[in-house]
């Protein structure tokens, strides 16, 4: 994620950037480019160079380490224009393939979520230093990963309120993540702080719905205007105990590959970003843990 200061927060993960429709052509085509060399690319001893009436055409196996060598510059020619001329006359081919593609890796990033569920459930679901909201004892529990800078993770806040308000048997974890910068650092310390008045999620939420950027200055006010004790705040937001939580977080983020905010794990399922049917999407998979059952959450 990126922030430039005097911006309003964005949810950017510079790892992780989508390529338009129209880059896809450029990341692809070339692709197919050489996947039709290394069709016509074969291991030396595995070339037919004759039809014959086993094999009216001949076979050929592509090598990983295809040797283009054997082609002259005319005949490399010949194949890069048959692959242009073929994508230019089926251009929905690309379309098909990036599909594809979305499809395969959305699969394996699912089932590497549901691995990593599994065997970080403990720490995900039920930390005990963890700030939570809704029913302590609910049977279901949503984790959110959110920094009180990312404007998406404003954005999904009216909807987890929503959850909060409308679920009385939902449990809602908070994993404080601040990859935005420091001051979501100091805005985290002094949520922190405040969990240990029983005041977390009444500043949790006063800063998630303030417009303002969110410095260690506003935490304080906005603690303040709930009549925290100021003098502890002060001295528990530099605990050890506040420390040991985000950096176990982050950690955790680390070893669950997140580096984006807002996050949110349901179960074995996670939601990435805050879309505008998050509310929906949230209640629908609580419902459906509720009917199948979740060992974990």
């Amino acid at each position: 994620m990126t922030q430039t200061p005097g911006d309003e927060p964005r949810n950017v993960e510079p790892a992780a950037k989508v390529p338009s429709p129209r880059k896809a052509w450029l990341l692809v085509a070339p692709a197919l480019l050489l996947a039709g060399l290394g069709l016509l690319v074969t291991r030396p001893g595995t070339v037919s160079s004759e039809p014959t009436a086993a094999n009216p055409i001949p076979v050929t196996s592509p090598s990983p380490a295809a040797d283009t060598s054997m082609f002259t510059d005319a005949q490399k020619r010949g194949i890069e224009q048959i692959v242009k001329d073929y994508l230019l006359a089926h251009p929905q081919i690309i379309i098909e393939v990036q599909g594809a593609l979305e499809a395969k890796m959305a699969k394996e990033e699912s089932e590497r979520t549901k691995k990593m569920v599994a065997e970080n459930a403990k720490e995900i679901y039920r930390h005990p230093n963890a700030p939570i909201a809704g029913n302590p004892d609910g049977d279901i529990t949503v984790v959110e990963f959110f920094d009180y800078n990312c404007g998406y993770c404003k954005r999904g806040f009216s909807e987890i309120a929503k959850l909060v308000a409308a679920d009385p048997k939902v449990r809602v974890v908070f994993k404080e993540f601040p990859i935005l910068s420091k001051d979501s650092e100091d805005a985290a310390h002094i949520a922190l702080a405040a969990r240990k008045q029983g005041k977390y999620w009444e500043l949790h939420s006063a800063l998630l719905e303030s417009k303002a950027r969110i410095t260690e200055a506003v935490a304080l006010q906005a603690a303040e205007k709930l009549g925290l004790n100021m003098a502890q705040i002060k001295t528990d937001k530099d605990s050890a105990e506040v420390k040991a939580e985000i950096a176990r977080v982050q950690e955790l983020a680390k070893k669950m590959n997140i580096n984006g905010t807002p996050h949110f794990l349901v179960g074995d399922d996670a939601i990435g970003g805050a879309p505008e049917n998050l509310f929906e999407m949230l209640t629908a998979k609580v419902a459906d843990l509720r009917k199948n059952g979740c060992s974990y959450c």
